[in-house]
This record gives C-alpha cells, sequence and structure tokens, in this order.
C-alpha cells in the first residue's frame, strides 16, 4: 500500500528521455496543458537543465528528475521519489529509446542487445517499479513505432500468432525478446522467423508489452479506469530519425499527448496502439 504524502493532492506526470526530441516536445506540451507537475528526465542532469531552462524561457514550469532507464537504482531513486512527494504518479509517458543508423557498421547481434536493453527491457524496468503507484485515472503511454507493426508482419506466422495472442502474459513476452537477442548471436535469427530490424522488434515487444499490462490492469484495478496504451508518433525530425523526416517533434507529440490526457471517464482507448490519435490494427 502506498503511503499518501501531504501533497498528494498535486498531480504529477513525468516523461522519460524528454531532455531533446520528441520527449521535449511532449513535457512543453503537457506544461501547457496538464493540471499539476511535469517532470523532464534524462540520464544526464546537465542535459536535463539546460532543457527546463529553454522551457522556462518559453514562460513554461517543468521540473526535473535524473533518469537512466537502464539502470534500476535511477528508476528506483524516482519511484521514490515519487512515492514520497506526491504518494503516487497520475501520467508516465515512457519515451526514452535508441536506434542505430542504417549505416551503422556494429555487428548486428550486438544492435539488438543494446537496442532491445533501452527500448524494450528498460521500458519494462520502468513500468514495472512505476505501474503501481499509478493512482486512479492513471495514464501511462509508451511510445512505440510503426516499425514494431511492420516487424510483426515480417515475423514468421508462428511468431504473430504468439504476439497477436490475447493471452501471452509478460513472462513468454520476455522469453521471446530474450530469445531474439540470443538467436541474433547464434546467426540464426531468419531461420528462427525473425525480422532484420532490431529496433523493429524491440518496438513490437513495447506494443505487446502494452498490451499485457492494459489487460492485467483491467483484471487488477476494473474501477480505476487506468488507461495503458502504445502509439507511435510518426516519423520526426530528431537526432535519432534525422532530418528529412516530414513531423516537427511538436508534431510528433500530438498523439503521445492526446493518450495523456485522455478524459478521466473514459474508458477508450485501452491497450492499443495508436497512430495519429487513431487505434491501428494490431
Amino acid at each position: 500500500m502506498i503511503k499518501m504524502a501531504a501533497s498528494s493532492s498535486t498531480r504529477v506526470a513525468v516523461v522519460t528521455g524528454s531532455n531533446k526530441g520528441i520527449g521535449f516536445a511532449v513535457v512543453r506540451a503537457l506544461c501547457k496543458h496538464f493540471v499539476g507537475d511535469v517532470y523532464l528526465t534524462a540520464r544526464n542532469p546537465d542535459r536535463g537543465a539546460s532543457a527546463v531552462t529553454v522551457l522556462q524561457s518559453e514562460g513554461l514550469n517543468p521540473l526535473f528528475h535524473q533518469l537512466d532507464i537502464t539502470d534500476m537504482q535511477s528508476i528506483r531513486n524516482i519511484r521514490d521519489f515519487l512515492s514520497s512527494k506526491y504518494g503516487g504518479l497520475d501520467v508516465l509517458i515512457n519515451n526514452a529509446g535508441i536506434a542505430f543508423k542504417v549505416a551503422d557498421k556494429t555487428a548486428f547481434s550486438i544492435q539488438a542487445e543494446v537496442t532491445l536493453k533501452t527500448n524494450f527491457f528498460g521500458t519494462r524496468d520502468v513500468c514495472n517499479e512505476l505501474l503501481p503507484l499509478l493512482k486512479p485515472q492513471g495514464r501511462v503511454v509508451n511510445v512505440s513505432s510503426i516499425s514494431g507493426y511492420s516487424a510483426l508482419q515480417n515475423c514468421s506466422k508462428d511468431l504473430q500468432q504468439k504476439f497477436r495472442s490475447d493471452t501471452i502474459t509478460e513472462e513468454e513476452l520476455v522469453t521471446l525478446m530474450e530469445k531474439f537477442v540470443e538467436d541474433t548471436k547464434k546467426g540464426i535469427y531468419q531461420k528462427e522467423g525473425w525480422p532484420s530490424t532490431a529496433y523493429g522488434v524491440s518496438k513490437l515487444g513495447v506494443t505487446v508489452l502494452s498490451r499485457i499490462q492494459a489487460r492485467n490492469v483491467s483484471k487488477e484495478r476494473p474501477a480505476d479506469k487506468v488507461l495503458i496504451n502504445s502509439c507511435c508518433p510518426g516519423w520526426v525530425r530528431t537526432d535519432m530519425a534525422g532530418p528529412h523526416a516530414p513531423k516537427t517533434p511538436d508534431e510528433g507529440a500530438v498523439t503521445p499527448v492526446y493518450l495523456a490526457l485522455l478524459q478521466p471517464n473514459a474508458c477508450e482507448p485501452h491497450g492499443q496502439f495508436v497512430c495519429e490519435r487513431k487505434v491501428h490494427k494490431w
């Protein structure tokens, strides 16, 4: 049971990986439209502080907390902070992620291990520590990608069936994600039915994880109207996606922010993959 702090009437939102790019734009939008405290997070406190200063120059008031989603102690630090200061959490946007450039010569097995460590396993660790803090009407947005859907389409029929299953458990999903990494190390991933995209598989995992989390929270807390979704922000001009993408970061923030600010009485979308504010088939 979470001990409710004296200041727990203040609502609070946390955005991971938000010192630049889409995450930074999400913080900007939440500062304008979310009634409560908004935390910009970053691995590097100096970069986080610089990002906060930029938004303050725009008349906005984000707060900062260090968070490295690949570091369990860092995750537990923000968990304990939120629990003691706010008695919980209202909005979590899991935005932090990495991608190797197409021209990168790093061995595919290393790309697979490094990419999944952050994008899937790091996101899962954050969720496992912070989802228990969610207050009634809490909102969770896991930033995924249409690349995850493309990866699903390019998986073997057997893998597609597993990833689309309405009964797949988190443990089974983790086993599959670990198997992908191991199969790349053994050089058998294609024979085992996997596509040649570490980023796509990592985001496929994030989308399926979101579906599982939504199913679990509906069973465990049916009256609380907690909504958990994954989304694709679109192809956005960021350090990760490159300068030729058609969307600005502020445009990329639209769908994640829409899901974060779903009305308190909303029942859907829930457990969905959302693109351009519309549910995308899975």
